[in-house]
């Protein structure tokens, strides 16, 4: 997967058969994260945490590279799927991971919507809600990429 990834573009996307979108983003993991969460806050979205997954391993005496993942969400959008199906909840808020891979470049990863909720019952994967999650995911992990 790696190797796959480190050929991309800024802003290039990629689903693999495990629903997982990457793009290689042109900053820094700090940079790229900075750049989208700014850009969810100004989108009104709400940001529930901010995980500094590289510092966790380093205070366990691991080294994975800069690698963070942003929860947010949309209570609109969101309750919508839990009202089709409660266990929408076992996947929101969203997330979104950008890492340093192994090559030393910067990732921005994501479920893709339809294929997260997609697997419970209760959610048609073409309802107007998931094509949302899945329009503004893709516009604003772009922005941040570039």
């Amino acid at each position: 997967m790696a190797l796959m990834t480190s050929v991309f573009l800024a802003g290039t996307a990629m689903a693999g058969d495990n629903g997982i979108i990457r793009k290689e983003a042109a900053g820094s993991v700090v940079e790229t994260m900075d750049k989208l969460q700014a850009a969810l806050e100004g989108a009104g979205l709400t940001i529930f945490a901010r995980v500094d997954h590289g510092a966790g391993a380093q205070g366990v005496g691991e080294d994975i590279g800069a690698s963070q993942l942003l929860i947010f969400g949309n209570p609109k959008l969101g309750t919508q799927a839990m009202l089709d199906d409660r266990t929408a909840a076992l996947f929101l808020p969203m997330k979104v991971a950008v890492y340093e891979n192994e090559s030393g470049a910067t990732v921005i990863a994501y479920e893709a919507p339809a294929e997260m909720l997609g697997q419970l019952g209760g959610i048609a994967t073409d309802a107007a809600y998931v094509q949302t999650m899945t329009g503004a995911l893709g516009k604003f992990t772009d922005g941040a990429a570039q």
